[in-house]
């Protein structure tokens, strides 16, 4: 299927100006047959991968598009005619096209590119490959897939902690948890131990007063004798007494 007749497909009545995105991946350009293109003056996505483009020379001038795929080509050169068609680009896919110079990416004039494509291509084997093109292409951040800071690059790809595993707990709370655990502890521990003492102490008194109490008895069983003799003493001596005044009566 050429691209017209793609083109015609996927606006199905809709009006070409209103078209912000539009795919035309391995559909035929023929010659001249970019310029199609040129109703769509709201278009910020365009994709023209494996299409069979060997020049860009004849694209129409979009200047909302912001992203262009043209992957798969036979492209070579001719880049700097995106600097006036297409002024405001910020991603451009050119991997697996016939790109062999650097000097082919240096005619790119684009201060809004950010992310370039250039895998497959001779170029990006050439030594110093990516210093040069960031070099050259001083507004870029991400080369192939790639950004330019090896670190931001790893930020970029592991997952956020914050949202995977929730909150972050507060360590000095557990801290404190586990320092409140601990006081709480040993104070149970002191006061089982003061207890104990305490239980042990009154057992002992209980004790002291079981042994005082029998010494007390005692005493006053000896003190109940020692008077029941001296009564029973004092009672022997009035008898004999009274048997002494008899016999001197008689």
């Amino acid at each position: 299927m050429d691209m017209k007749k793609r083109i015609s497909l996927e606006l199905r009545d809709r009006n070409p100006a209103e078209v912000q995105q539009l795919v035309l991946d391995h559909s035929l350009c023929a010659v001249g047959q970019l310029e199609a293109l040129s109703d769509f003056s709201s278009l910020q996505e365009l994709s023209l991968v494996g299409v069979g483009l060997s020049s860009l020379s004849n694209m129409p001038s979009l200047p909302k598009l912001h992203t262009l795929s043209a992957g798969g080509n036979l492209l070579s050169g001719g880049l700097d005619s995106l600097n006036e068609k297409c002024p405001n680009l910020k991603t451009l896919n050119l991997k697996d096209n016939k790109i062999k110079e650097l000097s082919s990416i240096q005619t790119l004039n684009l201060k809004n590119l950010r992310s370039l494509d250039l895998r497959g291509c001779e170029v990006s084997a050439l030594p110093g490959y990516r210093d040069a093109i960031f070099t050259l292409l001083p507004a870029l951040s991400r080369l192939d897939g790639a950004q330019q800071d090896p670190e931001e690059q790893d930020s970029e790809g592991e997952p956020d902690d914050d949202e995977e595993a929730g909150p972050p707990e507060d360590d000095d709370d557990d801290d404190d948890n586990d320092d409140v655990d601990e006081d709480d502890s040993s104070e149970g521990e002191e006061d089982e131990v003061g207890l104990s003492y305490l239980m042990k102490e009154g057992i002992q008194d209980e004790e002291d007063d079981g042994d005082y109490v029998e010494e007390e008895d005692e005493e006053e069983e000896e003190e109940e004798e020692e008077e029941d003799g001296d009564v029973q003493g004092e009672k022997r001596k009035r008898e004999a007494e009274d048997d002494g005044d008899d016999d001197d009566d008689e």
